[in-house]
């Protein structure tokens, strides 16, 4: 039906007016802000909130240990945390009490220079903002113009900038300014020298001390030429030609065995999902059986029928073990495979190893085109990386940066609208009747939702970023972890300030300056003269002044998202919903329970975005300064906490990060002496004299950065910088102990030595999974039965990864390959020492060993006879449900009770105190029995059905010595458990003397020599 034309007439005018009045939205968003409305209700919100979820925590703390200290159970009594009494307030005391020195020790390098990084803002904004509120607030208050003609008075918030105040009284910004950045300075290089003295106590530890990668470098690049060991040798002897002797090592080719060993991980969890979800309910099983499609990088997968689904159990269950055999053959055949561009030269001293690297780097040619530098950790290496060109590694982050620069300027848009409508509802209400009316009728709840609203949206568009920045870092050419983490926390902080602060507040600016050049130019007008009058740095400047009170409100709901944070809501609700509506995995189970790892990227993100934003408007709003000091007051002591007993450093760097904050603070500070220039030339007087007083001060903090990074980086990054050459009367009194050790390196790549997993089934499947399972019940070992392969080469690596034949014997229901959990080991505590569990929360150094990559069977023991195990008919070094009694890791033989190990010999046994044994409930806090032998560990009888017999067990090691009883745990299939492989290819490696020193070069070889193979030299 057609409209009366009155109808049309009355419509026309409505959608003109919007388009309209869009315009003049985007031309000037800020206009008629609920400032004072919003400034409050966000200050009442976010301290109210903070205050009561803080209480709420208080009171739940002690029944929810398992989340909000899981820190307090899993450590060693070396990196444990202060413990914490069951009463509410008892959390605060530990917080006032740890200094930094025991910081060190508790949570390591990085957590501690990220807690001393919060102190160091907390205290820098308590002293500037009593500079700005005490000097800025009542001058700007005083000589502001209060009103405009006939027109209305304007609002305090805007009273308190310098928008309307002019002349002589911006004398006031220019010392403000100067006082501002010898505060910052002051305190950025007070924490450079404590952060130089924390390096050097760092390097003094005893962790770093007799840590192998203290005194190895890492080499590059390296030509075809000099791609051996004797090349890498020729290298360094010809930047350092007086020298030591080194045990170098050039890196294999490994090829696809990563990439293997990564399907065979897919492959194993994907079936621990299928059958958690399919055996959920033992006693109703549904009537189909579960189904999947072949995966795309099967190389069967032609041969399987298109389109036709397969069952999903047996499908994974042949395709695990397809993939080990395939693994075994890859890694017998490593040694025979070409050279790569990367190797390893590992000395007997660190200052002559730092003094080497400090030499070469020096150089600023590269020898031979080959890069040498200090070795990271091993599991801080990147490996996929490791072979790639410098061309490729620089072709790969242009390609990064462009992603990045195409996902910041996407953002542009959304972002504009997020400044238009979100900051000032007002806007939203100009081209939405319904809501205008609305807003007029409830000015007080809209101005408490506009307080809240837009901040929070901001943050959680945000929690997705890290995510983002860190995939396409990933790809980047990255050789560290750490350098990667580093490296996208600087590209997330240009992507905040570049969207969050310079978009936000400038976009209507931007957009007003355009609209106006092209209506200039499109009269006729030159185009110079019309940028000239559009005056952009006027618009720019009330732009800074008219938003500066979101700023406020934003940074007030920060302490609100803090508060949020300590309670840990997000892997409450996940645990629970994860718990009730789903059906996890033992896996899942198990790391719900571990530690999990702190983002640094993240957080260091947003304390330099707060800090940036509060240095750019602390001249022109003071009362950032204020919020700001207020929040890095709170979040310095919650962070506190959940450093000290929830989060651990996955990876730790030793405090490489410090010099990327420092870099970015002394950026934020010449960005806040741009704001007050922009100030001075606007509102100054018209000699500019003022605007000239406030150009030095960029300059000067360049000269800054300067002197400190020569006065400290070098200290910071090298134990010794001495000319080796002096050194050598020192370094040939090690010589002998050099050669004599056999030195070798641990820096394979972890494809060579890195246990297949084994898939976990809940206990009260296991007595269904035969029924279940249609596939051949062996093991899938007959072929190459008793072979041991001996792979030498890259890494020095002796009996790398042997995987022995055999037929072990299983009892009546169990199905080979599968290890069963039962629900009261479902916890972190008994896996700590796996690597693949350790390796996403905190390494193994601080679960009471040394971080040693595990290149041996976990489960073999030759210098010592077993009983037969009654699951595999085969001498066996442990029992069901506890960790293996031997390890390659820095403990020797030993024994347990209650699932705990008891110490090597020779390993003070004080410093670690978690043992019961050690225990003050047992009486023996004084250390008497620190040298006594360990108690054997006998094994419990078996039934039929796979339970534990409770009077029946196997004779100790010693007669007459029996160990306490162990309570079912995660009970075997035909291989053991452990970190085996799906078909039970053994991973096997002689295992060392037990008098042999962990901390020494020979630990990880010893005396021992791999057996040698029937029929075949060595």
């Amino acid at each position: 039906m057609d409209l009366p034309n009155s109808v049309l007439r009355r419509l026309a005018p409505r959608e003109d007016d919007a388009g309209q009045e869009l315009l003049k939205l985007l031309k000037d968003p800020f206009q008629g802000q609920l400032a004072a409305a919003s400034l409050f209700s966000a200050l009442g919100i976010s301290l109210g909130f903070t205050a009561f979820i803080a209480i709420c925590f208080s009171f739940v703390r002690p029944y929810n240990q398992a989340i909000y200290a899981p820190k307090l159970k899993h450590a060693d009594e070396k990196h444990a945390p202060p413990p914490i009494g069951k009463k509410p307030w008892s959390w605060v005391t530990p917080l006032a009490k740890t200094n930094e020195a025991a910081l060190m020790q508790q949570i390591g390098m990085d957590a501690t220079i990220f807690l001393r990084f919060i102190r160091m803002c907390r205290n820098m904004f308590l002293v500037l903002a009593l500079i700005g509120i005490g000097i800025l607030l009542p001058v700007n208050l005083i000589k502001s113009v209060k009103k405009y003609g006939d027109g209305p008075p304007t609002d305090w918030t805007i009273q308190i900038t310098p928008r309307d105040v002019y002349g002589e009284a911006q004398w006031a910004q220019v010392v403000v300014a100067w006082i501002f950045n010898v505060v910052i300075m002051v305190f950025l290089w007070f924490n450079y020298t404590k952060v130089l003295q924390l390096r050097r106590q760092y390097f003094e530890s005893e962790e770093y001390q007799n840590s192998l990668h203290s005194r190895t470098l890492m080499l590059y690049d390296l030509p075809k030429q000099s791609r051996s060991d004797e090349g890498i040798a020729r290298i360094i002897d010809q930047v350092v030609p007086n020298s030591s002797f080194a045990r170098t090592a050039v890196a294999r080719n490994v090829k696809d065995l990563p990439d293997l060993i990564d399907e065979h991980s897919h492959a194993v969890r994907k079936l621990e999902k299928i059958l958690a979800k399919y055996l959920r309910n033992p006693d109703k099983l549904p009537p189909a059986r579960p189904q999947c499609k072949p995966s795309k990088k099967d190389r069967a997968v032609d041969t399987y029928p298109k389109g036709q689904k397969l069952d999903a159990i047996e499908y994974y269950t042949q395709r695990i073990r397809d993939l080990e055999v395939e693994i075994k053959e890859v890694r017998a055949s490593v040694d025979k495979r070409g050279t790569m561009p990367y190797g390893f030269a590992s000395y007997t001293d660190i200052a002559e190893t730092h003094s080497i690297a400090h030499a070469c780097g020096k150089k600023k040619k590269k020898t031979q085109g080959a890069t040498v530098t200090l070795a990271p950790r091993p599991g801080d290496i990147i490996w996929r990386n490791m072979p790639l060109s410098s061309a490729t590694r620089s072709r790969r982050r242009w390609i990064n940066n462009f992603w990045i620069a195409i996902l910041t300027f996407l953002w542009v848009g959304p972002n504009a609208m997020i400044a238009i409508f979100l900051v000032n509802l007002n806007n939203l209400g100009k081209v939405w009747p319904a809501f205008r009316r609305s807003m007029d009728a409830n000015q007080i709840f809209w101005g408490m939702v506009q307080g809240i609203l837009s901040p929070s949206l901001m943050s959680l568009v945000y929690l997705v970023l890290p995510i983002i920045f860190r995939r396409l870092s990933i790809q980047a050419g990255d050789q560290t972890k750490t350098g990667r983490e580093r490296h996208v926390m600087a590209k997330m902080y240009s992507f905040f300030i570049f969207n969050n602060l310079i978009v936000f507040s400038f976009f209507s600016t931007i957009w007003t300056f355009v609209s106006a050049v092209v209506q200039n130019t499109s009269e006729g007008k030159n185009a110079w003269d019309a940028i000239r009058t559009a005056k952009i740095a006027d618009a720019i400047f009330l732009a800074f002044c008219n938003n500066s009170i979101f700023w406020v409100t934003y940074l007030l709901q920060r302490q609100l998202g803090a508060a949020i944070d300590l309670t840990q809501i997000w892997p409450l609700v996940h645990a629970f919903f994860l718990k009730k509506f789903s059906s996890p995995t033992p896996r899942k189970l198990i790391e719900l329970t571990a530690p999990p790892p702190f983002e640094y990227a993240s957080y260091y993100n947003y304390f330099l975005f707060y800090s940036t934003v509060t240095l750019c408007f602390a001249g022109i709003q003071p009362l950032v300064l204020l919020a700001t000091a207020m929040y890095f007051c709170i979040d310095s002591y919650l962070k506190k906490y959940l450093i000290l007993y929830r989060f651990v450093t996955k990876t730790e760097s030793g405090g490489l990060f410090w010099r990327v904050l420092f870099n970015r603070f002394v950026l934020a500070t010449i960005l806040s002496n741009l704001v007050v220039m922009l100030t001075c030339w606007v509102r100054g007087v018209g000699t500019l004299t003022q605007f000239y007083a406030v150009i030095p001060l960029p300059f000067i903090m360049i000269g800054f950065k300067v002197y400190c990074r020569r006065a400290f980086d070098t200290k910071i990054r090298y134990y010794s910088t001495q000319n080796p050459g002096k050194m050598q009367e020192a370094v040939l009194q090690k010589e002998n102990r050099l050669r004599s050790e056999k030195l070798s390196s641990r820096f394979g790549h972890p494809a060579l030595y890195k246990p297949l997993i084994t898939p976990m089934v809940h206990s009260k499947a296991q007595n269904l999974l035969p029924s279940v399972y249609r596939g051949r019940l062996t093991d899938g070992r007959e072929a190459g039965a008793g072979d041991l392969v001996s792979v030498s080469g890259y890494s020095d690596m002796y009996a790398l990864d042997a995987m022995q034949g055999g037929r072990p014997g299983k009892s009546a229901n169990n199905v080979p390959g599968f290890e069963y959990v039962s629900e009261s080991r479902m916890d972190f505590e008994y896996y700590k020492n796996r690597a693949e569990f350790t390796e996403q929360h905190g390494g193994g150094e601080m679960y009471g060993r040394p971080g040693t990559p595990v290149s041996v069977d976990e489960f073999s023991d030759r210098s010592l006879s077993r009983p037969a195990s009654p699951l595999s008919g085969r001498s066996t070094p442990f029992s069901p449900g506890v960790p293996p009694r031997r390890m390659m890791t820095g403990m020797s033989d030993t024994s347990y009770s209650g699932g705990r190990p008891a110490a090597a010999p020779g390993y003070d046994q004080s410093a670690r105190g978690r043992h019961p044994l050690y225990s003050q409930d047992n009486g023996s806090a004084s250390g008497l029995v620190r040298h006594a032998a360990g108690v054997p560990v006998s094994h419990p009888s078996y039934a039929r059905d796979g339970s534990v017999d409770r009077g029946r067990s196997s004779p100790g090691l010693v007669s007459g010595i029996t160990s306490p009883p162990v309570g079912p745990g995660p009970s075997v299939g035909a291989l053991g458990g452990g970190p085996r492989g799906y078909s039970g290819l053994a991973q096997n490696e002689d295992v060392e003397s037990p008098d042999v020193d962990p901390t020494r070069y020979s630990y990880f070889r010893g005396g021992n020599r791999p057996v040698r193979p029937p029929g075949e030299g060595w």
